[in-house]
């Protein structure tokens, strides 16, 4: 308790937007950097999802666009916002509070950013928490055992992954193949989606050289991100197809079971393509199914605007933790919170926090910001001249 009625006197410029004194130029510079990344986050994301469901060409022209814009609109407003709500809060208070610099600049900030995401995306976000490759194993196991039920996934289907022809074996439904070759075909559709995804989302930086450095164009075919995108789309499906014709070979029958095993086991594929961004929204994606499905069933109540809640909840503990105790944030949200700024969240100053006693300039000790004096509360540290 004694700890939450802590303050210190330091404004926003000293503790956060440590490379700027303008709240106004630093809100730009991070809306700036966060809409970069974001649409480098879901363009690739929508790209494959609408690959995946077969989209036709009116989707790709109509809809395709606005959705990736509302969607990177979502996460810069979340960077973008927090920096407003910091500023706001620490004007407001006159000091900053234990709960203020995270937990309280973060929850406004998310709550105003999920708002402007489509409804039907607003996941549960709390399971960022879950370990990776592992959370991604177990949602492809659930999301394979739905696709394997009667209307399991209606709306959100992996057309990529059904069989419309009848049996081969007598359990398996793919006619044209054996199961080989019905595997093998599957992995190198998959592996060239991913393979061209990747190459078509490094034309432009490719083209901006294509004078002054004419071998970059090289790299655009010979990218390892290129190849390990296709290994992820190319091995979950493979592995995916290849565990369901085993196990129907192996127990002679077709069960929906069978999709939990392959579904796991094709979350390995994770592997080649470790990304944040596509298990979190995939498991996101699955709570929220599974809420609903029982919501349909009775078994679950209704709870208005919970999603958006429990979003903004969840958020706001992982900003409080990287504001104060960076050492037990996941590393991998640290590094998608670093990539969404650009670094800007590490040059915080987090040294006159360690008065609330979380240790908070655990892993910063080395780090000094260079401080305006003319722009301080307090004396900074090692002041720098300016001219």
């Amino acid at each position: 308790m004694a700890a939450l009625s802590k303050s210190i006197p330091h404004n926003c410029y000293e503790i956060g937007h440590t490379w700027h004194p303008s709240c106004g130029v630093s809100f730009l510079h991070i809306t700036g950097v966060a809409l970069e990344e974001s649409l480098k986050i879901y363009v690739p994301l929508y790209l494959i999802a609408a690959i995946l469901r077969k989209r036709k060409l009116d989707y790709y022209l109509h809809k395709l666009l606005p959705e990736i814009l509302q969607s990177a609109s979502f996460l810069t407003a979340n960077g973008a916002l927090y920096m407003a709500f910091f500023c706001i809060l620490r004007k407001i208070l006159g000091k900053f509070y234990l709960w203020s610099p995270g937990f309280g600049a973060a929850l406004p900030a998310s709550y105003v950013a999920i708002l402007i995401e489509r409804k039907s995306r607003r996941g549960l976000l709390t399971i960022y928490m879950a370990n990776l490759v592992l959370l991604f194993c177990i949602t492809a196991a659930m999301y394979m055992f739905f696709f394997r039920c009667k209307d399991g996934l209606k709306g959100f289907t992996f057309s990529a992954l059904r069989c419309k022809h009848g049996p081969r074996h007598r359990c398996c439904k793919h006619y044209e193949d054996n199961c080989i070759s019905y595997c093998i075909k599957g992995f190198i559709r998959m592996f060239s989606v991913g393979y061209l995804i990747q190459c078509c989302l490094r034309i432009p930086s490719a083209f901006r050289h294509l004078f002054t450095q004419p071998s970059r164009l090289l790299s655009l075919f010979y990218n390892k991100e290129n190849f390990q995108l296709g290994a992820f789309l190319g091995s979950f499906v493979s592995i995916y197809k290849g565990t369901s014709c085993f196990l129907r070979w192996v127990r002679n029958l077709d069960d929906e079971l069978h999709a939990i095993i392959a579904g796991f086991l094709a979350g390995v594929s994770m592997m080649f393509y470790k990304s944040t961004t596509i298990s979190m929204y995939l498991a996101s994606k699955l709570v929220e199914t599974m809420y609903f499905k029982g919501i349909e069933a009775g078994k679950v109540p209704y709870f208005p605007h919970a999603d958006s809640i429990i979003y903004s909840i969840s958020t706001a503990i992982c900003f409080q933790a990287a504001v104060m105790e960076v050492q037990t944030l996941r590393p991998s949200y640290w590094k998608f919170l670093l990539r969404l700024t650009k670094g800007k969240f590490a040059v915080m100053n987090r040294k006159p926090l360690d008065v609330f006693g979380t240790g908070a300039s655990k892993h910063f000790q080395d780090f000094i910001p260079r401080l305006d004096p003319r722009y301080t509360t307090v004396t900074p540290e090692l002041p720098i001249k300016f001219s």
